[in-house]
């Protein structure tokens, strides 16, 4: 089968632009043990890259002492965790460059985040990625979160292109089955922390940089 060109790069952000997921995972498993001592971070990493009801729910199974996950979500967004968490310092400078270099190429760049847009917004501000995306999506703009594909078909169609022109750098396990199901060529970027399944994705990366070296 002949393979289309690809002309557009969509960046996931949490675990590829800034290496957050590790410290939303401390936070979680510091709150949860807080309501049941024994649970296990093994416990809580399928929580990662997962919908807000469906992590929660992950987070609800793991304490079992009869609260409902939207409880233990709203006493947990209490604490503002995010407001804590230095997204300079987790950036990894090597997605900026890269992106540079796509842009120069004449790809077009875009970003396609499970993330609401608020943070999206302050962590392109605080990492200095802004101006080099044409585009920006936050998955709360859907029904369903990732691994339904409709954030990928979403990006595709506002730039204007064929899914199977777009080239995908997802993490997670749900985010490289999102991006496959939406027909796009996937750059998984190495993390043996959360148990993710990579299998899926056509290429393995250990630095963003080396997508250039596929494209």
């Amino acid at each position: 089968m002949e393979h289309k060109k690809i002309r557009a790069v969509i960046f996931d952000m949490d675990g590829v632009i800034v290496d957050s997921e590790i410290v939303y995972m401390d936070y979680l498993l510091e709150f949860a043990r807080t309501k049941n001592p024994k649970v296990t971070m093994e416990e809580l990493n399928p929580m990662v890259g997962l919908s807000r009801k469906d992590s929660w729910t992950v987070m609800e199974k793991a304490i079992n002492n009869g609260e409902n996950w939207k409880a233990l979500r709203d006493q947990f967004s209490a604490l503002d965790i995010y407001s804590q968490v230095n997204y300079k310092k987790i950036f990894r400078p090597e997605a900026l460059s890269t992106a540079k270099e796509l842009k120069r190429r004449g790809y077009e760049v875009a970003l396609a985040s499970s993330t609401g847009p608020k943070l999206i917004a302050r962590i392109m501000e605080e990492t200095g990625m802004r101006p080099v995306f044409d585009l920006i999506v936050s998955g709360k703009q859907f029904a369903q979160s990732k691994p339904n594909p409709e954030i990928y078909h979403y990006t595709a169609k506002t730039l204007g292109f064929l899914e199977e022109e777009c080239f995908v750098v997802e993490d997670s396990t749900v985010g490289i089955a999102a991006a496959k199901r939406a027909n796009m060529t996937v750059a998984a970027l190495r993390d043996g922390r959360f148990g993710f399944d990579q299998s899926q994705a056509d290429y393995h990366i250990d630095r963003i940089d080396e997508i250039l070296n596929y494209l």
